[in-house]
């Protein structure tokens, strides 16, 4: 491949010590590396499009004039699981072969996930910094062992916290519309209306995709249905929450706290979340242990070994493309 890849996902940079990078070198590709963000615009990743076969795509938006202005473009390989930044569709009209990375970050979201609630039931943010300025009193805190967690999205993420809640002793309750009722028996999870899980739960953690249907499903409404004494945790979607709507929740008595490592923007234009002591935030980094970024990485590299080779890859997205692309690569070649 002589022509230029380019690499937008903002982990991986000209220093990698290990992993997609040195592969990518060893296989003779030229490298351009271009940081972008959900808020990337169109503009730029057209800009970074032009030349490339191949891009190894963070969370910047593909629409229909993006894939339409790279006619290069033979493979978008998403550095990851969501694809809700992708036009498939387009995609597939462009014969563009789209894959991701499923199953390569579950244990660390779910980690990470844990590690919010943990913090925001013990207060760990706040009393830092009380005890680094001097001032040593303890809290009353919320007990995780016990109590109850509601899941919304029970896919491979939300059972892998299912998982760790189970060694909380914790009640299960789930919203998924496509439940895995194999997983569901096995973990004693109980299915239950959004509603249900909302009023019952003592911790609300979102691990649904972004669509139509869930953009801005935590609203005033979902919030208002929650316990004054509950926390939402986001390792998800940040559109999947509607923020002005917690702010009033969490400023009004009406929701104990948040976790938040994704958010509506990002890095967020909206300073008021980040200024209460009842949220705790990171930066979408819920993904990025080493293991689960090497794991990645081998991953990516499969796909694009096997669409190079022209080999339909197992995590393909767009299955109706195969034979465009391989009637566009052959035009191409």
């Amino acid at each position: 491949m002589n022509e230029p890849v380019w690499i937008a996902v903002p982990s991986l940079n000209p220093d990698d010590v290990e992993g997609l990078v040195p592969w990518l070198r060893n296989q003779r590709m030229q490298l351009r590396f271009h940081h972008t963000s959900a808020n990337t615009p169109e503009d730029d990743v057209i800009e970074q499009l032009q030349g490339c076969r191949l891009v190894i795509a963070g969370g910047e938006l593909y629409t229909q004039r993006v894939f339409a202005a790279a006619p290069q473009l033979e493979h978008m390989a998403r550095f990851g699981v969501g694809f809700d930044a992708v036009d498939l569709d387009a995609a597939t009209r462009h014969g563009v072969a789209v894959t991701n990375t499923p199953g390569t970050l579950d244990n660390s979201v779910a980690d990470h996930t844990f590690a919010l609630m943990l913090a925001l039931a013990r207060h760990i943010a706040s009393l830092d910094r009380q005890v680094r300025a001097g001032v040593w009193q303890s809290t009353l805190d919320a007990d995780v062992w016990g109590a109850t967690l509601g899941i919304i999205g029970l896919g491979r993420i939300g059972q892998a916290v299912a998982r760790r809640a189970r060694g909380f002793n914790m009640r299960i309750l789930a919203h998924e519309v496509q439940p895995d009722e194999a997983f569901v028996a096995d973990r004693s999870v109980e299915l239950a209306p959004l509603d249900q899980l909302l009023q019952e739960s003592d911790f609300v953690t979102l691990h649904t995709p972004i669509t139509e249907d869930t953009a801005g499903l935590i609203d005033a409404r979902a919030l208002a249905l929650m316990k004054p004494s509950a926390y939402l945790i986001n390792t998800a979607r940040g559109g999947l929450v509607d923020e002005a709507a917690l702010y009033d929740a969490l400023t009004g008595g009406n929701l104990a706290g948040a976790g938040l490592d994704t958010r509506a923007a990002e890095p967020p234009t909206d300073p008021r979340l980040a200024q209460l002591d009842n949220v705790v935030s990171t930066p979408h980094c819920g993904a990025r242990s080493p293991r689960a970024w090497l794991t990645t990485c081998r991953h990516v590299a499969q796909n694009i070994t096997d669409v190079m080779e022209c080999r339909r890859p197992n995590t393909l997205l767009n299955p109706d493309v195969w034979d465009r692309y391989l009637e566009k690569v052959g035009s191409q070649s």
